[in-house]
């Protein structure tokens, strides 16, 4: 039977989302198979967005059909027999899932003491413990962001939370916690003790009797509860006219109505808002797009040209001319009814919101006890680790003693993205190159928040003369001059690599948008390899469904000797350890022990005994084949005296050509997440991007750049 929880609020706009999100992540990192289960859909007109957010998340793999109960009718009909349906429906789901969250319905916009008590009444029937949240405010919505409502006090809250746990208790469901949610910043510790002395004060059934509930409080952040600029145009029943339909997600902070003349309204103009204005002023149109554009203004999110008149063809072309990627959206409303449709909108929690997901994440992190929270549930850590429960701990262990790593291509909106991931979840402190103006203004564009990143323009004076002081120094031997230096370093991967040199960085990663060779070069001429290391050679880590295995190299070397290969076994076993993989090296041939002979399987033993005779500590097996390796029952017939036959972790490739075809077929066959190339042998830590990376995956490889930059750290000291 799956541990579930079943999430659920005492009213409208609680923030529930935005909690199921946070309790679904902390779920993931703890069991292999997390479900989520939706008893009463959110709409029959349209799919449910809450539901379609969780589902979008790395750690779940079910339908959406699946994970619907019933429609509002049918509870409306029939309760009983919804019920039914609903635990009928739930049952499925649980069967294929190690822990399944469950999100209360939002029958309407207010809450009422029967909406709860009919949630209270489904958990208890699914067996689920509650976790209840209660809202820190009233309302939601810009008008609410613009100042409309004012926050809940710790005493509110208290009497909040009494009427709900008694409505739960009546029905006798079991509370596991309470979440205060959007709550004052200022009043946390006072609204956590508020909630906590009247659920101590109740005879509550719990998850861990005899202990109490815990109790814990998210604060309000303006950026969760801020409408999209695609929730205006849905709003305003609009299209998107011009602009880049990638800037829909960032948040609106505001609403500037333009009614006035074009030099009235350009004071008028704040950070981050809407611009409201008829679409027969073109002149105010063209002087909103010039401010936006000019950088003395503030950075709007959109304009919303209302009335349905067509743009002239002149101001058409004029428009396009200037090459502005905001959005311009056209509605039919008149000036009125669309600010009100605006100032109405309220904030969704979304997938493709960055920001808010990534915020949402990291309140939910600070805030939330996330080891108390799975032992109470009583979520144990399985023995098999999934590619997410893989990339959970590295991240876990990149912000547990943070590093600085450098990020030489500012100009690559997914650079700007993973570092706005990065910097959310305290994964790592980041240094960008590029124009300050433009990587700032680019990721507002975005929607996306890289305010506690250092920006540097590779062409900084003070920088340059610096390092090509320094690199004319490490390079003379080649005749480089001072004028060759100072040209040289203005390149976004030398300037990156000087800076880890000059240890103003811990890591660099680059290669989103250049080649292998430009990223490592630099680092081949300044960082050079770690003493009783000759070659540089690289490791993918690939997380199968159940384990995480480390193939070298795949990446680097296209033919290596038999002294490069104990070179990348070695480096590929320390590799392992600082990755939590205990290393067994399988040295990979066409031949496994003293079956075969030929060049390629003699270079393959010769580079075993190297790596036993340089490292007689490590565990290693040579010449093997792959199925000798991997496979138990391969390995009993083959070599059924071998420590690493059939436990192998870390396989090294005898050339480029397998290495590079073998990472790829299990991949794309396997389903594994293939993780690198991570670099190894460099005195400090650089690491190479596919240039088709996503974001995520720029994400991962900044982690492991930080954990190695921990290592070099440790080893230093």
């Amino acid at each position: 039977m799956a541990q579930s929880i079943y999430i659920t609020s005492a009213e409208g706009h609680s923030g529930k989302s935005s909690v199921a999100l946070g309790v679904l992540d902390a779920l993931s990192r703890a069991t292999p198979r997390v479900g989520v289960f939706r008893p009463i859909a959110r709409s029959t007109v349209e799919r449910d967005y809450v539901l379609e957010m969780l589902l979008a998340h790395d750690g779940v793999d079910l339908d959406y059909d699946e994970c619907v109960g019933v429609t509002y009718d049918d509870v409306r009909a029939d309760a009983d027999a919804a019920l039914a349906r609903i635990v009928e429906r739930y049952k499925a789901v649980e069967a294929q899932c190690d822990a399944v969250v469950i999100i209360g319905s939002d029958f309407t916009d207010v809450g009422s003491p029967a909406e709860l008590a009919y949630n209270a009444r489904i958990a208890a029937n699914l067996g689920a413990p509650v976790l209840l949240v209660v809202g820190g405010r009233a309302h939601q919505g810009l008008s609410e962001h613009l100042g409309a409502s004012l926050p809940r006090t710790p005493d509110e809250m208290g009497q909040i939370a009494s009427l709900a746990l008694v409505e739960v208790v009546h029905e006798r469901a079991e509370i596991f916690a309470v979440i205060a949610n959007r709550v004052d910043p200022d009043a946390l510790d006072e609204t956590v003790a508020a909630v906590k002395a009247v659920a101590d004060a109740q005879p509550l059934r719990t998850a861990a009797p005899g202990t109490g509930i815990p109790v814990w409080a998210l604060p309000e952040d303006r950026f969760l509860i801020a409408p999209s600029v695609r929730g205006v145009l849905r709003s305003v029943d609009g299209e998107l006219l011009k602009g880049d339909p990638e800037l829909l997600t960032r948040e609106v902070l505001g609403v500037v109505v333009a009614g006035m003349s074009m030099v009235n309204v350009l004071p008028r103009l704040t950070e981050s808002a809407i611009v409201v204005i008829p679409a027969d002023r073109t002149e105010v149109v063209l002087a909103t797009l010039l401010a936006n554009a000019s950088g003395t203004f503030p950075s709007l999110a959109g304009i919303v040209l209302n009335g349905g008149f067509p743009l002239p063809e002149t101001i058409d072309t004029l428009i396009d001319g200037l090459g502005s990627s905001l959005p311009i959206i056209a509605t039919d409303l008149g000036t009125y009814e669309t600010a009100v449709r605006i100032m109405n909108t309220r904030g969704r929690l979304a997938a493709d919101s960055q920001r808010r997901y990534d915020t949402a994440l990291a309140i939910f992190e600070k805030h939330v006890d996330i080891s108390e929270l799975t032992r109470t549930l009583g979520v144990a850590r399985p023995s098999v680790v999934t590619p997410l429960m893989f990339e959970y701990a590295l991240v876990e262990r990149a912000r547990s003693d943070k590093r600085r790593i450098v990020l030489p291509e500012g100009d690559d909106d997914r650079v700007l993205r993973a570092a706005a991931t990065v910097l959310a979840r305290g994964i790592a402190d980041l240094t960008i190159l590029g124009e300050e103006i433009e990587v700032r203004n680019r990721a507002i564009e975005l929607g996306i928040d890289i305010r506690d990143a250092e920006v540097l323009s590779p062409f900084d004076a003070v920088h340059v003369a610096k390092f090509a002081t320094e690199y004319e120094r490490l390079r003379a031997h080649k005749g480089v001059t001072y004028s060759q230096a100072a040209d040289t370093v203005t390149d976004a991967s030398y300037f990156g690599t000087l800076m880890v040199h000059l240890g103003m960085a811990d890591g660099m990663v680059s290669g989103a948008a250049h080649t292998t060779a430009h990223t490592i070069r630099p680092a081949f001429e300044i960082i050079k390899t770690r003493p009783g290391v000759s070659v540089v050679s690289s490791v993918f880590l690939m997380a199968l469904a159940d384990r995480v295995l480390v193939y070298g190299d795949c990446a680097v070397i296209p033919d290596p000797t038999s002294e490069q290969l104990a070179d990348i076994a070695i480096s590929s076993a320390e590799t392992a350890e600082q990755f939590g993989i205990e290393p067994r090296v399988a040295m990979l041939s066409y031949s496994t022990g003293e079956s075969g002979t030929g060049a390629d399987v003699e270079k393959v033993r010769a580079a075993t005994s190297l790596v036993r005779e340089r490292a007689p500590e490590l565990l290693v097996e040579g010449p093997i084949q792959y199925d000798a390796a991997a496979d138990a029952a391969v390995a009993k017939a083959k070599m059924p005296d071998s420590d690493v036959a059939g436990r192998a972790t870390v396989f090294v490739f005898p050339d480029l050509n397998t290495g590079n075809n073998t990472y790829k077929a299990v991949q794309r066959s396997a389903g594994a997440v293939a993780i690198g190339p991570i670099l190894q042998g460099l005195n400090k830590p650089i690491n190479d991007l596919s240039r088709g990376a996503l974001v995520d995956d720029i994400v991962n490889t900044i982690a492991i750049t930080a954990i190695q930059a921990q290592s070099e750290k440790g080893d230093a000291a």
